[in-house]
């Protein structure tokens, strides 16, 4: 009787870059669809500056340090704001879609396993799609 072995990739092609981040960066459209992950205190990741083009672009950033460890800023171009909230946490300029104001993975609140995932949807507009932690925005 002979064997049948059945392979496939598709593990292989569900798996979403991973970059850790130990530095301040700016972030390129190119890289829409990564995740960053943050271990290291006080950094400021920049988005790219949002245009017809690369509409639909999305990134996930994750507090990857210990439990009120780390500030996460993210900073979107000065031209753009972030809307929406994690669970009612977020302070009304990100709701708003404030332009050019971070929002924050403050350093008191801050856990291991925290996470934002935003969205350009809009010409100078991203959008949080999901989340967990407490993210303020920028005063």
């Amino acid at each position: 009787m002979s064997t049948t072995y059945n392979t496939s990739n598709d593990v292989k092609r569900a798996r979403v870059s991973q970059n850790t981040v130990t530095t301040s960066t700016d972030i390129g459209a190119n890289q829409a669809g990564e995740e960053f992950n943050v271990g290291t205190d006080a950094l400021t990741l920049t988005l790219p500056k949002i245009y017809s083009t690369n509409l639909g672009m999305e990134f996930t950033f994750r507090n990857i340090g210990a439990d009120g460890n780390n500030i996460i800023t993210i900073s979107p171009n000065a031209a753009d704001g972030v809307n929406g909230s994690i669970a009612n946490a977020a302070a009304d300029s990100v709701a708003s879609g404030t332009v050019n104001k971070d929002i924050i993975n403050t350093k008191a609140t801050a856990n291991k396993g925290d996470w934002i995932t935003i969205k350009a949807v809009a010409l100078t507009a991203w959008y949080i799609t999901g989340g967990v932690g407490i993210w303020a925005s920028e005063a």
